[in-house]
């Protein structure tokens, strides 16, 4: 069940949409009724198991400590211990958004019954999240194979061992064998990804409606993206870039004639490189459906078959390359704006005074521009590197590959903010350029959005500081990708 304001958790059918909504806009969590008692017979069988054979953290010790047997006598303090001792992050906390969705996403995970973890701790993250209990989570700790030491702080706030960043709620008492089974997740992981894919897919939307007001500006030629065009090569991607952009510049279905036979690559190879962006992201977004609805846990209480099975599934491979993919077709995507933008600023391109000045003679206009987008640019650079190209072994030799999934998401997080100032700059530029021609736009989707810019953003003839117009584009890209 999903009506906006309200998300049910059954641990399958999670979307990243739905955890935006729950991180985002305090949408309400809701427990289907069968999840309960699912949970409730993976703790049974997990406690079944542990007497009749060795289970992996709940009758032994972890990591390189795999052999060492734990008493049963001290079966109830081995499961807090290893909360306290992998409690070890640091860094700056998580912010409020990020915390959230870990929960939702953990809680989700949690209903797919392949923990074996008690029941109430189901209930427990339920009730956090309706009342908007916070623990503080660190940020530095895990490197793609569990995030171990967010988890472990969520799993002692609700034990009342560590305090709550925001509300509290009665602690809750830790059974034998929970331990391991609430912290063997990527929960935090996968939240900082929905949430970064989130921000990258708007960014992606704002730029078909930038490119198609430089396109405007610059009197570009359509036939660069007819469906004829298109049919021949279809990659699906630049098919669909192809598509919106006919939509936006053109109301009966002829696209305008341009003033050049063929245009600058910024806008004639636009859905060739947008496209691949698009089929990324997609395939981000795939992939971490995937895994909010996974019973990943390590090992497996597998209700059907009554077994435990240990596996590598805490691995989160496909997450870090995904996003690795991502950044570097993102990159590319922001060199293209990068690119119109020094169109703008062309007279022979764009018919209008060199760099959309306005002044006396040698004033700058929009000079600076070009500066700070190739700076943002620079910075999206370096974070488009790949992290998987590395790799760690730990634990006495035990664990000898990591993904760092975790850092390919963060790294996405910080070319998403690059790629949002490039944008932005490409955008001022076009509504300068629009304005001072005095441009008419098709009477499509793009005219509402040259309004709503037109009116957004200020317009003073004189050479003067640009900063503040460049955040308030960044800050309009949202509402123009809604468009």
């Amino acid at each position: 069940m999903n009506d906006g304001n309200r998300i049910e958790i059954s641990g399958a059918g999670l979307r990243c949409g739905d955890v935006v909504r729950v991180a985002r806009h305090s949408a309400w969590v809701d427990l289907a009724p069968e999840t309960v008692e699912q949970a409730g017979r993976s703790y049974e069988l997990a406690i079944d198991l542990g007497a009749k054979r060795a289970v992996y953290g709940r009758t032994t010790g972890v990591g390189a400590n795999r052999h060492t047997v734990v008493a049963p006598e001290s079966a109830d303090e081995h499961g807090l211990r290893l909360l306290r001792s992998h409690a070890g992050g640091t860094g700056e906390p998580l912010p409020s958004d990020a915390v959230r969705a870990t929960m939702a996403i953990r809680l989700n995970q949690l209903a797919a019954a392949g923990s074996g973890v008690h029941p109430r701790l189901l209930r427990a993250l339920e009730t956090a999240l309706r009342v908007g209990a916070l623990p503080v989570v660190h940020s530095r700790g895990a490197i793609g194979t569990g995030d171990l030491t967010a988890l472990a702080e969520i799993g002692l706030t609700l034990a009342g061992e560590l305090p709550w960043a925001v509300g509290a709620l009665e602690p809750v008492p830790i059974s034998p064998g929970d331990a391991l089974a609430f912290i063997s997740s990527n929960a935090a992981t996968l939240a900082e990804a929905v949430l970064a894919w989130h921000d990258l897919m708007q960014l992606l939307a704002a730029s078909h409606v930038v490119t198609a007001l430089t396109f405007c500006a610059l009197g570009g030629s359509a036939e660069a993206y007819s469906e004829r065009v298109h049919q021949a090569r279809p990659h699906a991607g630049a098919v669909r870039c192809a598509a919106e952009l006919r939509r936006l510049l053109t109301a009966a279905g002829d696209l305008p004639p341009g003033r050049r036979l063929q245009d600058p690559f910024g806008l004639r190879a636009f859905p060739q490189i947008q496209g691949p962006a698009l089929e990324a992201a997609g395939n981000v977004e795939r992939i971490l459906a995937t895994d909010l609805n996974a019973a990943a846990e390590n090992p497996l209480i597998d209700i059907e078959t009554q077994q435990a099975y240990h596996h590598g599934q805490f691995s989160t491979a496909h997450i870090a390359l995904a996003f690795d993919h991502l950044r570097a077709a993102l990159h590319h995507v922001a060199e293209l704006s990068a690119a119109r933008l020094s169109d703008l600023v062309e007279p022979d391109l764009s018919g209008l005074t060199p760099f959309l000045s306005e002044g006396p003679p040698g004033s700058s206009g929009i000079m600076i521009l070009e500066y700070v987008a190739h700076d943002a640019l620079a910075t999206l650079r370096h974070a488009a590197a790949p992290v998987t190209l590395g790799t760690a072994v730990i634990s006495r030799g035990l664990e000898d590959h990591a993904s760092f999934s975790t850092h390919a998401v963060r790294s996405t997080v910080t070319a998403t903010a690059a790629y949002r100032t490039v944008l932005a700059c490409e955008l001022l530029g076009a509504v300068r350029a629009l304005r001072l021609a005095d441009s008419r736009l098709p009477a499509t989707p793009l005219a509402d959005a040259f309004r709503l810019a037109d009116a957004a953003l200020p317009h003073l003839a004189e050479d003067h500081p640009l900063s503040t117009e460049i955040t308030q584009a960044e800050q309009l890209l949202g509402r123009l990708a809604s468009l």
